[in-house]
């Protein structure tokens, strides 16, 4: 893993023959919130995504376009820079892959496998489908309607018979099962038995070079060939952490990467041909390959010929950012398929967001303006109710630290809403509405007490809704520099006296506009 104290999470890095979908805003959001919460854990991160801009896809598109390859990897890859932003993704880096870095780390790995006996000459014959970048034996082939053949994921394979570089992959088969014996390599564990079982049945060399293909890396010491993309590809986390000069430190902070998080549609570049060809190279593998489902929209397989292709630009302009980044969270175990409703999306603002989180908030510091001069309210003694309280949500870092490091985000707002709810019952028993006349005092205790468990809370929700926990700490009064997870528990409490803003709405319920239902 990374050197201690650093943490390195990959996206896989995103094909420009296309414009963004809900798919790659899922995969690089749930890279964001774990490497937001290993940054507020007081981790050093190293957080990448990036285009991959090679191959004869991309030849094919742009001539289509009447572009060059380079000109429509520009206006692509422009507009994942332009997801970034929009989902307020906090990346150390953004690669490309036809940045001069990558090229010489491609190469230099080229070389290393090659020196290494992993890599020899021959011919390939076979199937392979451009739109998938992949190869395919002829038992995994279908027939399509037209009597064609067709791949797994129902894209049309072509016969290709051209000399070829290959990657002696069958000899890593014993190394790959030792490796997937090691806790928690891949993930969820479902992925494991299906990488497992695909070694078992026996490897054959991989064609990793195309000699009728140009828009590529070209093979060291054979300009006849270029690099097979998804070994182009697959280099790209190793260029991002300063590869081939291993003396860097970056490098020898960062490598081998914490976590690839994956779709679940690649997860065998990823835990099989990625792991064998770094070994052959003389290179420590990741630590873990987290392979995540699918999305279908209202029950429906998404698909550009259904026309249900969700664009999150306009997930994000209609519904608002943080309440995107938390029901995308939120609503399927990770790891498992999903669906999108808006039904669902909105039953969750409303629910989690307005009624759970925000009116705990908004009736909470409502009352500390109107009965406590403005100010962190006084604290009295504690009662059982008080310190039950208090101890279920100090337990919060550690149960949401567990459940991070094996990628259990939607379990980790499961946690966490359970004290939110916790949290509205002892405010609601407590009645300190009731008590602002009868005992004013220990009004005073519960607003604290409660406006405590919000600030504990407000910080475990910034890596999923950084703008609205940032909004709830400013009503708190907890300044820019005290909203990490070193003072998380009593260390960084309230203190009685301090003046605060007056509270402001930060989850208003969803209401369709009127247009919208006409």
């Amino acid at each position: 893993m990374s050197a201690p104290g650093a943490y390195y999470i990959t996206t896989p890095i995103y094909y420009v023959n296309d414009v963004p979908h809900i798919g790659h805003a899922y995969t690089t959001l749930a890279c964001d919130v774990l490497a937001r919460f290993q940054r507020l854990d007081g981790k050093r991160v190293l957080f990448m995504t990036g285009t991959d801009e090679h191959g004869p896809k991309v030849e094919k598109t742009a001539l289509e376009q009447g572009l060059t390859p380079l000109e429509l990897c520009d206006r692509v890859s422009g507009r994942f820079r332009a997801l970034v932003e929009t989902m307020d993704f906090s990346i150390d880096d953004f690669i490309r892959t036809t940045q001069p870095r990558h090229e010489a780390a491609v190469q230099a790995l080229w070389q290393a496998m090659h020196d290494n006996g992993a890599l020899y000459l021959g011919s390939y014959a076979g199937w392979y489908a451009v739109r998938d970048e992949s190869y395919y034996a002829e038992s995994e082939l279908t027939k399509g309607p037209d009597g064609g053949f067709l791949a797994p994921s129902g894209a049309p394979v072509e016969w290709v018979e051209e000399p070829s570089w290959f990657f002696r992959l069958s000899d890593w088969g014993d190394k790959l099962l030792e490796l997937y014996d090691r806790p928690g390599f891949v993930l969820p564990e479902s992925r494991l038995n299906e990488v497992r079982s695909f070694v078992k049945s026996g490897l054959k060399d991989l064609s990793v070079s195309r000699s009728t293909v140009r828009w590529g890396i070209p093979v060291p010491n054979d300009p006849e060939h270029v690099v097979y993309v998804w070994v182009d590809a697959l280099t790209n986390y190793l260029t991002v952490a300063g590869y081939p000069d291993e003396g860097a430190d970056l490098w020898r902070s960062f490598w081998p990467a914490d976590l690839h998080m994956v779709g679940k549609d690649i997860l065998r570049f990823h835990a099989v041909y990625w792991p064998a060809m770094l070994l052959a190279a003389g290179l420590e593998p990741p630590e873990r390959v987290f392979a995540h489902g699918w999305w279908t929209n209202e029950g429906q397989k998404i698909s550009k010929s259904l026309g249900n292709v969700i664009d999150p630009f306009s997930l994000v302009e209609k519904y608002g950012l943080d309440a995107v980044r938390y029901f995308l969270m939120r609503e399927v175990p990770f790891g498992n398929d999903g669906d999108f409703s808006h039904t669902a999306m909105t039953n969750r603002l409303n629910g989690d967001l307005a009624n759970d989180l925000g009116n705990l908030c908004q009736r909470c510091l409502t009352m500390i303006a109107r009965n406590c001069e403005g100010k962190v309210p006084a604290v009295g003694a504690f009662g059982e109710a008080e310190r039950a309280l208090l101890v279920r949500t100090a337990r919060l870092l550690d149960e949401v630290r567990e459940l991070l490091a094996r990628q259990e985000i939607h379990q980790a707002l499961v946690t966490i809403w359970t004290a939110i709810g916790d949290a509205n019952r002892y405010f609601t028993a407590a009645e300190p509405w009731a008590l602002r006349k009868t005992d004013p005092d220990r009004m005073a205790t519960v607003l604290y007490v409660t406006a405590e468990a919000i600030r504990r809370v407000a910080l475990l929700v910034q890596p999923v809704m950084p703008n609205a926990a940032s909004r709830i700490l400013d009503q708190l009064g907890v300044a820019a520099d005290a909203r990490h997870f070193g003072l998380f528990g009593e260390v960084g409490a309230l203190t009685p006296g301090s003046p605060l803003p007056p509270p402001e709405p930060v989850f208003p319920r969803w209401a369709e506009p009127a247009e919208a239902r006409a």
